[in-house]
């Protein structure tokens, strides 16, 4: 009897061990392209445009019905300016600052449910994006002699610009060239050839995460002959 009794002891323990092992959980990541590549983690910083996917890897969630919303909210609020329904989603992050983001998930089947909501998220840390201040710098001059040195007229320094247009005429005011991205840049052509040394004239319209604005103006110097050993032989 007493072995009876102990045998049905550990199938009802059993049974419990079962039950607790099969309760849906989360474990929400972010993925983001990082300067090694893709990465993976809890906090990143960096500028804008920073596309982020949010994961919410689901454990056990089989045979459950799962409810979820992304909460995504500036430093200092309360209030999410953001939620999204999707068990896994992607932001693309425009505007500077700190942000936060949490997972609320629920899961039920039949008269059981699971909550990970506000109670849940009191002692967890969130997901933690942080987007620097917006600057942007153009130089003066350039020097497109093959030389692979400073070849391109483009920004001398940038980040969190999420808006960029640029624009480069001649001393008639003709427009030569325009780019769009704070990447690219002018390679000192005009239709496939190149343009005469000189001064050339830019125009820069630009807006940043932190809702600067840049409105650059300024001459571009045109050198086809300089290079760095006639800097150094001639200062």
């Amino acid at each position: 009897m007493k072995k009876l009794s102990f045998t049905l002891l550990l199938v009802l323990l059993s049974g419990i061990k079962t039950l607790a092992d099969e309760t849906p959980t989360i474990s929400p990541t972010a993925i983001y392209e990082g300067k090694d590549g893709e990465e993976e983690g809890q906090s990143y910083s960096g500028t804008a445009p920073l596309a982020v996917r949010f994961m919410a890897n689901p454990e056990n969630a089989d045979g459950w019905t799962a409810y979820y919303e992304w909460r995504f909210t500036r430093e200092n609020e309360q209030e999410p300016y953001l939620i999204r329904y999707e068990q896994d989603t992607e932001y693309t992050f425009l505007e500077a600052g700190a942000h936060s983001i949490v997972l609320y998930a629920t899961f039920t089947q039949g008269t059981e449910k699971v909550e990970y909501t506000e109670e849940y998220w009191s002692t967890q840390t969130p997901i933690k994006i942080s987007i620097s201040e917006s600057m942007l710098e153009m130089p003066n001059a350039f020097s497109p002699n093959g030389d692979d040195k400073n070849n391109i007229f483009k920004a001398k320094k940038y980040q969190s610009i999420v808006e960029f247009d640029a624009y480069i005429f001649n001393r008639w005011g003709q427009k030569l060239y325009e780019w769009h991205d704070p990447a690219g840049g002018w390679d000192g052509t005009y239709k496939g050839k190149d343009v005469a040394q000189g001064v050339y004239y830019v125009l820069v319209k630009a807006k940043g995460a932190d809702g600067r604005r840049f409105n650059i103006k300024r001459d571009v110097n045109l050198l086809r002959g300089y290079t760095e050993s006639n800097s150094t032989n001639n200062p």
